[in-house]
């Protein structure tokens, strides 16, 4: 069960100078409200747009519950399921890519940030 109650985008400078797109939501995930982030950059050589997000560990029933129910919220609002890797370290990393960022185009909260993005990171 999915109840997403909040969300917001913003475009912020990342360390190198990049444009990076920020997508914040409230949503509540199997009982659990939390808010969830995740940070879209353009990267490689074929300027592919690709968001990460981090599973936290203090979170309600550590690391492995908290990729669960991220994983469910990005499923409920774009359709797609995300990426999720287990690093060596024990983190474990959560990936979107241009497909997901559609999904997220058909909320209004999120829309007119997420199309400048595309656009001013596009291929020029």
């Amino acid at each position: 069960m999915v109840k997403a109650t909040d969300g917001g985008a913003e475009l912020e400078e990342g360390r190198s100078g990049k444009t990076l797109l920020s997508i914040k939501i409230t949503a509540e995930v199997d009982g659990v409200r939390s808010e969830f982030k995740i940070t879209f950059g353009r990267y490689c050589r074929d300027n592919a747009a690709l968001g990460r997000a981090y599973a936290r560990s203090d979170a309600p029933g550590g690391r492995e519950a908290d990729a669960k129910r991220f994983s469910a919220l990005i499923k409920a609002l774009t359709g797609r399921e995300p990426k999720v890797y287990r690093m060596k370290d024990g983190k474990i990393k959560i990936e979107c890519y241009e497909g997901h960022l559609e999904g997220f185009m058909r909320y209004t909260e999120l829309a007119d940030v997420v199309a400048r993005w595309l656009e001013e990171t596009g291929r020029r």
